[in-house]
Formats: C-alpha cells, structure tokens, sequence
C-alpha cells in the first residue's frame, strides 16, 4: 500500500484505502480494522490525500509535507492524547507539530483529524520519505 492510495471520506472518521471505483462509488478498506466496504458516491465525498492542502501563512503545503514536519518535531513536541485533549490543548500540540500553519484559516476540528491520521500513518509505517522517479530526476536536472 502506499500513500497514493489512501483516502479520506466525507461522514466516515479514519483514512481508507481506495480499493475500486465504480461509477456510484467506490471500494475502500479501513486501515484501522480492515473492513471493507462499498463508500456510494451520493451519500459520501472520496477525498484523496494526496489532494489535500494545509494552509500557511505563505503557499499552502501539501498534506504529506505536513505528517514529514510532524514527523520530524514529534520528539520535541512530545506525547499527546488526542481523545481526551481540549481544543486549546489540541491547538497548542499542532503549533509543536507543524509551526507554519495559518492560524486563522486551519480549524481545530482539522487539526484533530490530521493528528489522528497521522497515528494511523505512523501505525501502518506508511510515512516514508517520497521517492523521486527517473522522470522527476530528469526534469530536476535539465
């Protein structure tokens, strides 16, 4: 599996892996229990991680530059519950985690689900450092 693959769906708590897709839906497997069911297009979005931004004071960054910079700070940042934390709480751990954000538009409830993925992700060891293909070294180099 790889980072690629996985989505978030709209109404659904937790990241999936986009198995299939159909044109009234789409097939998904939970990460957390492997389950795996039919998501209908009318009920739910599919949203896919590789889409998602996180706005900064600056240009909006990528979300999976953003689990690398949680990566990177968890150390410092230290352990953290996020089930039983407080909004304030919550607000303080992600500015540990990723200090760029921009604090007026990113939404504690987006905060929240950003740290749950990332436990998801760091779980699964599904946070590896992206690999640059022939064809990104080519266009890099000329």
């Amino acid at each position: 599996m790889k980072y690629n693959e996985l989505v978030a769906i709209s109404g659904l708590s937790g990241l999936f892996q986009l198995l299939s897709t159909k044109s009234d839906g789409a097939i998904v497997k939970n990460l957390e229990d492997n389950t795996t069911k039919f998501v209908p297009a009318r009920l739910h979005n599919v949203t896919p991680l590789d889409s998602i931004e996180v706005f900064t004071e600056e240009d909006n960054v990528r979300l999976f530059e953003v689990f690398m910079n949680f990566k990177k700070n968890e150390e410092a940042a230290g352990a953290f519950d996020n089930a039983k934390a407080d909004n304030k709480k919550v607000k303080e751990h992600f500015a540990k985690l990723f200090p760029a954000y921009d604090k007026d538009r990113v939404y504690v409830s987006d905060m929240k689900k950003m740290i749950k993925w990332y436990a998801i992700l760091k779980k699964l060891d599904l946070l590896q450092e992206e690999e640059v293909t022939a064809d990104e070294n080519t266009a890099a180099s000329e």
